[in-house]
């Protein structure tokens, strides 16, 4: 028993994933009723959601309390998002202009509560950051947790060696226990792949090929065309390497897990195989999964336009251009909204006069899709946190050497 445990160890988690991947899609197509196998899938998300929130507070702290100059690179890692919020936006409007999809309209039985405008997207936001720093590391409200950490991280630089030792101590052993929860993802998504098999199957999304068909080849593209061209812009070297780098050790778990939170601990570790700056990516990673939405952007930009095309409203150009900077800056606050994306559909389809009811319905055909669409969506979501990250600290090593 103990060769086995030593030799499936040795085995690459990106290999021990994929044995999880096959085993998962077997079982879920043969033996769908047996749910118990779903439940690891459940223990896996929730291990991670659960430790992911103090493991941030933590890092940040100590970080900060034991940083000399902190993060410099925040301001132009930031920056990258919203570029590629944007930019993620652009290629939606494109797509859905290319190949306008008519939706077949029923009524969501979804009880949804969108926000009336992007200025409540941006109060919830700005709200969060002063919310109480236990609540926030209870209810996983990073902005609050960043905001928090950073506080106390810059007032602890003045306190004792002894002090600081033991941050950075209680720091290790989180990331630690972060390395055991990661070691069981294969089992994780084994689970995980068995459920959506076993519950939603792929017939009823056949009806919506189309639809699924835009927001995924749009995803496709800002993966492959757009963050390429962006990291080249910021590296001035051939980007995929790096593309491919982030999107085997990121992408796959945030796609089965369709969390960006539960994804931050995994991000955090390859950020730190990768070698880069820990008092940059200890901030701009948590960051990241709260503003950096370029899969949301994409989700708001085809729902919208499909509704307006859907109920025969005319989109010019100057209006789709004003869509992609609403969803760019919406998109930024998704992950502070429950239900995330497809709950800022309607506050988009209020930009072309929808009427509320054929935008509550898009709702409910985007929670019908949401197996696929928000897989992809926290994939790309979560790659690019640390793609962007990696872009920016070769960017300043770069510029450090001239």
């Amino acid at each position: 028993m103990k060769n086995l445990l030593t030799k499936w160890n040795s085995i690459s988690l990106v290999k021990r994933i994929i044995i999880g991947l096959i085993l998962g899609i077997i079982l879920g197509l043969v033996i769908p009723q047996v749910t118990v196998i779903g439940l690891l899938g459940d223990l896996f998300v929730g291990a991670l959601k659960a430790v992911a929130p103090i493991l941030v507070f933590f890092l940040v702290m100590a970080s900060l309390a034991n940083a000399g100059g902190g993060a410099s690179n925040m301001g132009f890692i930031v920056m990258l998002y919203m570029v590629g919020n944007f930019a993620s936006a652009l290629v939606a409007v494109a797509a859905s202009k290319l190949f306008p999809v008519t939706l077949i309209l029923t009524e969501s039985t979804t009880e949804i509560a969108p926000p009336s405008g992007v200025g409540e997207v941006l109060k919830n936001l700005l709200l969060s950051v002063v919310s109480n720093p236990v609540g926030s590391i209870v209810n996983a409200n990073y902005i609050g947790i960043l905001a928090w950490a950073c506080i106390f991280g810059i007032a602890l630089k003045a306190s004792s060696d002894a002090t600081k030792k033991m941050l950075n101590d209680i720091a290790d052993a989180i990331t630690v226990a972060v390395q055991w929860v990661i070691a069981c993802a294969p089992f994780g998504i084994m689970g995980l792949i068995f459920n959506t098999l076993a519950t939603s199957g792929l017939a009823g999304l056949l009806s919506y090929g189309k639809l699924i068909g835009v927001l995924v080849g749009a995803m496709l593209v800002v993966m492959f065309v757009t963050n390429p061209i962006i990291v080249f812009l910021c590296t001035k070297q051939n980007p995929f390497p790096l593309v491919f780098k982030c999107l085997k050790g990121s992408f796959i778990t945030a796609f089965f897990t369709r969390s960006s939170a539960a994804n931050i601990p995994v991000n955090m570790e390859l950020a730190k195989e990768m070698g880069l700056d820990e008092d940059t990516y200890s901030v701009s990673i948590p960051l990241g999964a709260t503003i950096n939405m370029a899969g949301a952007a994409v989700t708001i930009t085809v729902m919208a336009l499909a509704a307006a095309h859907t109920t025969g409203i005319s989109v010019d150009f100057g209006t789709a251009l004003v869509l992609s900077v609403l969803a760019a800056v919406s998109a930024a606050g998704a992950s502070g909204v429950a239900g995330g994306s497809l709950l800022l559909i309607p506050m988009a389809c209020g930009l072309f006069g929808v009427p509320a009811d054929v935008a509550a319905q898009v709702v409910g055909v985007g929670f019908i899709v949401g197996v696929i669409q928000d897989s992809m969506e926290t994939g790309i979501n979560s790659s690019t946190d640390v793609l962007f990250t990696a872009a920016a600290d070769i960017r300043a090593k770069r510029l450090a050497k001239k």
